[in-house]
């Protein structure tokens, strides 16, 4: 009866919603509740036939309700600062309860008893930490859903002598459809980049980030994994920056959705290395495939969010190679769990923890993650530019565009003259009147300058352009004490209001 139970909830929430005016999430949700309904009589009507019992027990796993709270966090603070969040709940809610037919369902093709848990939750979660269809295309979403869990039931492996799924259900079905969004060139049809973005609005994120990890990293050893990850990553950005004088990932040396991945993505500990040093392997080949993948991505002009999603599966796919490189005996003096034999596995959990918490912490120091990074302000990409930069220009041009559009009259006039010297008098004359209309007097007199050659005016920005300007990679400014923008201002790099 539960399959059932929730192929008619499924039915009842499509009736009754209203909440995102699509008729696509209704249908989606009438077609799942019917697919569920005749799964189940085909499944029990082939149990009974077979003279098969098909039974429940229910056992709560730590690793599924320790996720399942992370991820739930995760939602719950982001959401706060980006309400989107919460007006997804409701569809969010619609997976879970889908999900967990599709795994009954799934489960008693190939066993008579399946254990009701947690487990769908954190699946559900996950998935929906990194990438939302539009309403209007939600049916996608729901077909991610019960890809995930089939691929878990049907492509496994014997691996320490016991089957094994390959993939984890939640970034299988992600990079999969990643990899058609990709390939379709239809990304427009998810949240993907909204989500991307968003992520970082909520203060202290990375910190936030770090302490949901910890009681998961203690019990589950995959600390290293993160660890790793993370150190290679921020190694690699602090050597591009050393050679070129620029930010690799622009606005962080570690985007606050790829430190997502590193904790609540790549880690489960079901489908990664079970050595210690496979693991670090494991980590380090995830934070630089993540820059490999951010830099192809991006030079095909691409959207470049799913550089923490793509390479998942094929990492699951090499997890017993990882663990045999780590015995290679070149590679044994560099095994960590040979320095400390004699510490119970708890224990080895925790000392890697609190090697984690001293480079998180001296990372956090150096502006290597936090929310200060200020590669995150036009001020310090303007002074990159001037020094002729590789890419400076074109991203303070970016710049100037997005803060344009956010109501900036000075950035839009500074883009009327960065288009005038590019002789684009066209796109030029349209940032010039939105500035004017702005109020950003600079604005005008380029606007009705008889000519577009010679000296533009330009002037400092104003207090009404610091809302904008200030803002760096964050949720919009809601400061109103005018004396507090001027300082953020100059701490930002804007000089001329220190």
């Amino acid at each position: 009866m539960l399959p059932l139970a929730c192929a008619a909830a499924l039915a009842l929430l499509g009736l009754l919603d209203t909440s995102h005016g699509s008729e696509t999430v209704r249908w989606s949700l009438l077609g799942a509740a019917a697919v569920l309904a005749a799964a189940d009589v085909l499944v029990v009507a082939s149990a009974r036939r077979s003279g098969r019992v098909l039974s429940i027990d229910v056992a709560a796993r730590r690793q599924h309700y320790l996720q399942a709270c992370a991820q739930g966090s995760v939602l719950l603070y982001w959401g706060w600062h980006w309400r989107e969040v919460y007006h997804w709940l409701d569809l969010l809610a619609v997976q879970v309860i889908f999900a967990y037919g599709v795994d009954m369902l799934i489960g008693w093709t190939q066993r008579d008893r399946y254990t009701l848990g947690f487990g769908p939750v954190p699946v559900i979660f996950s998935i929906n930490l990194f990438l939302w269809f539009k309403p209007d295309w939600f049916y996608l979403q729901l077909l991610m859903v019960a890809t995930g869990f089939a691929a878990k039931a049907f492509i496994t492996w014997e691996r320490n002598g016991r089957p094994a799924h390959i993939f984890n259900p939640s970034s299988f079905p992600l990079a999969l459809f990643s990899l058609a969004l990709l390939l379709t060139g239809t990304s427009d049809i998810t949240s993907g980049q909204s989500i991307a973005s968003t992520q970082f609005y909520p203060p202290h994120m990375y910190a936030m980030l770090f302490l949901i990890g910890l009681p998961g990293q203690f019990f589950f050893g995959v600390t290293t994994m993160t660890l790793s990850a993370v150190l290679a990553t921020y190694l690699f950005g602090l050597a591009y920056f050393a050679a070129t004088g620029v930010y690799f990932f622009l606005d962080s040396y570690i985007p606050i959705a790829v430190f997502l991945g590193m904790h609540l993505l790549f880690t489960d500990p079901s489908t990664s290395p079970s050595s210690e040093l496979g693991r670090i392997l494991f980590g380090v080949t995830y934070g630089l495939s993540t820059v490999a993948l951010y830099a192809l991505l991006t030079a095909a002009a691409m959207p470049a969010f799913y550089d923490k999603l793509l390479q998942v599966p094929l990492m699951n796919l090499s997890v017993r190679w990882f663990d045999r490189l780590a015995r290679a005996p070149m590679l044994q003096r560099f095994d960590p769990s040979a320095l400390g034999r004699q510490l119970t596995p708890r224990r080895r959990n925790l000392a890697y923890i609190g090697v984690w918490a001293v480079v998180f912490i001296a990372m956090t120091a150096a502006d290597g993650v936090g929310d200060s990074h200020r590669g995150q302000w036009r001020p310090f990409w303007q002074e990159a530019c001037a020094a002729n930069r590789a890419g400076a220009c074109s991203y303070v041009e970016r710049l100037d565009t997005g803060y344009c559009d956010s109501g900036s009259g000075w950035a839009c006039n500074e883009l009327g003259r960065t288009k005038a010297r590019q002789r684009n008098y066209r796109e030029s004359a349209d940032a010039w009147q939105r500035g004017c209309a702005l109020g950003f007097t600079a604005a005008c007199a380029n606007r009705n300058a008889s000519s577009a050659e010679g000296d533009l005016a330009t002037a400092p920005p104003t207090l009404n352009d610091l809302p904008v300007l200030v803002r760096g990679s964050k949720g919009p400014v809601t400061e109103r004490d005018r004396p507090a923008l001027p300082a953020r201002a100059c701490r930002a790099g804007w000089t001329s209001f220190c």
